[in-house]
């Protein structure tokens, strides 16, 4: 089975003016023929799909896509969206009740967010194609720790919201939902991240202590994004922690040091339930749209390979494919 993994889908703003009379394959460029031949994709939605609703109060930036912008989920083949994060509310609880219905009567599964805490816990499901190598469903669960007003309870819309603390009680719960989610035979899971500061390439001790507890707890693959740029990769006990994939399609100004418009499709091999292989697709964004890296994919993978050795991960670049490889199998079952 191949899964990819792509960061913050950001639809709203220019992205959505150049909607209003592009294609809705525009926002994916040249990467659609990745996309498109994962078994799985998914992606963090960083924004509303909405027509209704108002600017969330003293908040600088709300982003908003037109709902006929599902389309463009449709067209990347876009199976599973993460909504744990912090634009998902620019435009009041309202805006969200308009989406989730929206996203379920277009097929696309959706975690992390939801009408109330219950629905905000609750992971997706995606049941891999026959032969795909899936031995059985995949589990997305997603959190975050951003915007805690925004956090959903009993009563109230809002996102699965979890202080990366591990003392605190909700990541003890989360810890559960991991071991609970995890408890089915074959069943790989996902754990979406959207956690953190902005910018600087160091990951955060803390991410890193927390991801390795999520692994230990059941997560195959924890997926964090959140930071505009991407961080390196580790591998704990076999398992890829990807602590930051960064921005992949946005209207966002480009800060020259630490380059937001660079990213990468994470595509990972998965063989009878168990992750195998990581490959990197380095991505820029170009004009509102996501591309292959073309002549910056070398040095946008060394990069990575740089980040990802400084947390004692190898990488081996392939030039003749543009792709940064990480092998997976061999370095241990996780701990159950």
């Amino acid at each position: 089975m191949k899964i990819v993994l792509i960061g913050d889908v950001m639809l709203g703003r220019l992205v959505n003016e150049q909607l209003r009379s592009a294609d809705a394959a525009f926002p994916w460029g040249d990467t659609l023929e990745l996309l498109r031949g994962a078994d799985l994709c998914v992606a963090n939605l960083e924004c509303v799909l909405a027509d209704d609703g108002a600017p969330w109060p003293h908040k600088v930036f709300h982003f908003r896509s037109d709902s006929r912008n599902v389309a463009c989920l449709e067209a990347a083949g876009i199976d599973v969206v993460t909504l744990a994060n912090n634009h998902v509310l620019d435009f009041g609880r309202q805006a969200l009740r308009e989406m989730l219905p929206l996203l379920d009567a277009h097929g696309i599964l959706h975690t992390g967010a939801g009408m109330d805490r219950p629905a905000a816990r609750r992971a997706a499901f995606f049941a891999p194609a026959a032969g795909s190598g899936g031995k059985g469903p995949v589990a997305v669960l997603a959190f975050t720790d951003n915007e805690p007003g925004w956090e959903a309870t009993a009563g109230a819309a809002g996102v699965h919201h979890v202080p990366v603390e591990p003392a605190d009680p909700r990541a003890a719960a989360l810890f559960d939902l991991v071991r609970q989610t995890a408890a089915a035979e074959g069943r790989l899971l996902i754990v979406s991240a959207h956690w953190g500061p902005n910018w600087g390439s160091e990951v955060p001790p803390v991410h890193r202590e927390f991801a390795r507890a999520l692994v230990d707890a059941g997560a195959d693959v924890v997926f964090g994004h959140s930071a505009h740029i991407f961080r390196g990769v580790e591998v704990y006990r076999g398992r890829p922690l990807i602590f930051s994939a960064g921005d992949f399609v946005d209207d966002y100004a480009v800060d020259p040091y630490e380059r937001n418009d660079e990213s990468f499709i994470f595509e990972l091999e998965v063989h009878g339930g168990v992750p195998q292989l990581l490959r990197l697709h380095p991505t820029v964004i170009e004009d509102f749209h996501a591309a292959l890296a073309g002549p910056r994919a070398a040095r946008i993978g060394g990069r990575m390979q740089r980040l990802s050795a400084e947390l004692g991960t190898p990488c081996r670049w392939l030039e003749e494919e543009s792709v940064l490889e990480v092998r997976l199998a061999g370095t241990g079952p996780p701990a159950r």
